[in-house]
């Protein structure tokens, strides 16, 4: 200060640059504050869209499942042979008919097969191939084994009282994201119904 200025009362002297250091040390506390958050939201997008992509993978295989189950039913309405209009070519999913249908009557040697719907594994070769927007899925549909249904009378209706287990495996690939969906489900059929059991 020079001689001619009073000081101001209530404001020790020599402190004139202190509301600058204020200011200036909020403003970076607020830039620190808002660069954590963007950085947060922006994590949170990422992970959201991954999310999604996987449930759609999901969605995807769960779509192939319904298609498996119709194919059994197909088939098995049909002598346990896949109906010509199944093969056309163009048809979607696209079925490799053998050893489906093996696997279906349950030819010896066709019965809970190891094999898997994993495109990854070498040497495997699908049963069907479903194309949706974005997606290949690869179907294996293996049986399981046969049983009597209890307490039902076989003199009457023997094939009524039978029930195989089968088991879907879809396995989904998008395209693009490379990302994948797996579901597998056990369906037990009687006659030409199949029906998908609980696990």
């Amino acid at each position: 200060m020079t001689g001619n200025e009073k000081a101001l009362p209530g404001r020790p002297r020599g402190e004139e640059g202190i509301a600058l250091l204020t200011v200036l040390m909020l403003t970076v506390i607020l830039a620190v504050i808002g660069i954590a958050s963007i950085t947060t939201t922006s994590m949170d997008i990422r992970m959201a869209g991954g999310e999604r992509m996987r449930e759609t993978s999901l969605n995807a295989a769960e779509a192939c499942l319904s298609s498996g189950a119709q194919i059994l039913q197909q088939a098995k309405g049909n002598g346990g042979f896949i109906p010509a209009a199944m093969l056309i070519a163009g048809s979607n999913p696209v079925i490799t008919p053998n050893p489906l249908e093996s696997e279906i009557r349950g030819t010896t040697g066709f019965t809970n097969l190891p094999d898997s719907a994993d495109p990854a594994v070498v040497g495997n070769t699908p049963n069907a191939v479903l194309t949706l927007p974005g997606f290949t899925i690869t179907m294996d549909i293996d049986r399981l084994y046969q049983r009597l249904i209890p307490a039902c009378d076989i003199a009457t209706c023997a094939i009524c009282c039978t029930e195989f287990l089968y088991r879907i495996d879809c396995y989904a690939v998008n395209a693009v994201t490379q990302t994948t969906g797996r579901v597998t489900g056990v369906y037990a059929c009687v006659g030409e119904t199949c029906l998908k059991q609980p696990i």
